[in-house]
């Protein structure tokens, strides 16, 4: 597994601040700057026009080749392990049970989303297909040997999910459509269903709906920020990106509407400055409506625009995680929470013996994303130390066990939370 060094996290650790919480006005990103026109859209890539032969490991040192979808797919380390693709083995887990495949072309994402490691203000500095993404590196692999690896383990395959990750480029919504149909046409669905995580901003309604009547099993949109203002700082024209907030709603209620209920969600990144009443309203919409969180814990991606900024606080990150669960899964609703002057939770609103058995269960800490086959609220997406290192978990990618729980419920500092309020 290929993942940053100790030394490279900068003020990363789970409690860096002096703070329990990030507040909104100590996390604002550096402002981007634009590459030489030399090494925009992939010049370089394209210029030296490197054939692609199989499996590319990033690799720093050498000339990138020139690699596009939907001929090829970059996957995270955990899934190219999981493949057999890459050597090597993960912390304490058994790699992923999902298959994330990230779309990949020369000119790389558009966007300029400021924790992202795939951002554009990054073209100087790295090529598309070496650059590091939810703290690991994605090897990029012809999508035909994917399929025929898959195809060929049949029901014995250890993925439970696969994903199509998009990007924001002009032939996104086409190869996406392209990656779907060659899974499918090999790939029933009922072995391995497939999720989508959208780019609303290059996409339409019919855009989703073809998805969906391709087989697509459920529809993402990662919303990221949980507030307007955080999205406009973090992805919009704070950072000179392309998205806004009220485009991807208007995909988000289109999924809601296609793929119905139980099958369409969105991702929520905790940490970058919302309070805990902010985020977790949102994930009372969610709920709502009739879709689900994904949750991130935010972690500095080296090289983004937000590198220089603290990691959510532990406790911030296991308050937001319980009351997210049971808001998901237990039907505990947020009005029935009470919180802090600072937004903080300060009642989850169950009686302490019945949080105690959620706690002790552990799953509420676990990596939330689309499901997988052992239960609804078991994630196939684990994405191992996706958003913290393995010294410091954040989501766990495995069942937490009594040494875990003991770490958690230090974590959530209930005990002083509960003097704090008497």
């Amino acid at each position: 597994m290929t993942c940053l060094k100790p030394e490279d996290r900068g003020p990363a650790d789970g409690n860096a601040g002096s703070l329990d919480f990030n507040p909104f006005d100590a996390m604002t990103p550096r402002l981007p700057s634009e590459a030489d026109k030399t090494a925009r859209n992939g010049q370089r890539v394209k210029s030296n026009d490197v054939t692609p032969t199989g499996v590319y490991k990033p690799n720093y040192n050498i000339l990138t080749p020139h690699m596009r979808s939907p001929d090829y797919v970059q996957m995270s380390t955990a899934a190219a392990i999981t493949l057999g693709v890459m050597n090597g083995k993960m912390h304490r887990c058994a790699c992923t049970r999902c298959l994330n495949l990230l779309l990949t072309y020369p000119e790389g994402c558009r966007a300029n989303c400021a924790y992202c490691g795939l951002a554009r203000h990054r073209e100087a500095e790295r090529d598309y297909a070496d650059r590091n993404f939810i703290r690991v590196d994605w090897p990029a692999v012809p999508m035909e040997e994917i399929v025929d690896i898959v195809a060929r383990d049949g029901e014995n395959s250890p993925f439970h999910r696969m994903c199509i990750s998009m990007i924001t480029h002009p032939n996104s919504d086409a190869d996406t459509v392209t990656v779907l149909k060659k899974w499918t046409d090999r790939i029933t669905a009922d072995s391995i269903p497939v999720s989508i995580l959208s780019n609303p901003t290059t996409m339409k309604r019919n855009d989703v709906k073809v998805l969906k009547d391709l087989g697509a099993d459920i529809f993402t949109v990662a919303l990221d920020a949980a507030t307007p203002a955080l999205f406009g700082r973090t992805r919009g024209k704070g950072v000179n990106s392309p998205h806004s907030w009220k485009k991807y709603w208007e995909v988000l209620n289109d999924a809601r509407d296609i793929f119905g209920n139980q099958k369409f969600g969105a991702h929520i990144i905790v940490g970058m400055g919302e309070t805990e009443h902010e985020v977790l309203t949102l994930v009372q919409q969610l709920v709502d409506m009739g879709g689900h969180s994904h949750m991130f814990c935010f972690f500095p991606e080296k090289g983004s625009l937000m590198d220089h900024l603290p990691a959510t606080p532990r406790d911030q990150w296991r308050r937001v995680q319980l009351a997210r669960y049971l808001i998901d899964y237990v039907g505990v609703r947020i009005d029935q929470m009470r919180f802090d002057e600072e937004g903080r939770v300060s009642d989850f609103g169950l009686p302490q013996g019945e949080l105690d058995t959620i706690i002790d269960a552990g799953i509420a800490f676990r990596t939330s994303g689309c499901p997988g086959k052992f239960a609804e609220d078991i994630s196939a997406c684990d994405r191992p130390y996706g958003d913290s290192p393995p010294s410091d978990i954040a989501s766990f990618p495995f069942q937490p066990i009594k040494k875990d729980i003991k770490k958690i419920r230090r974590q959530l500092d209930m005990r002083d939370r509960a003097l704090l309020e008497v």
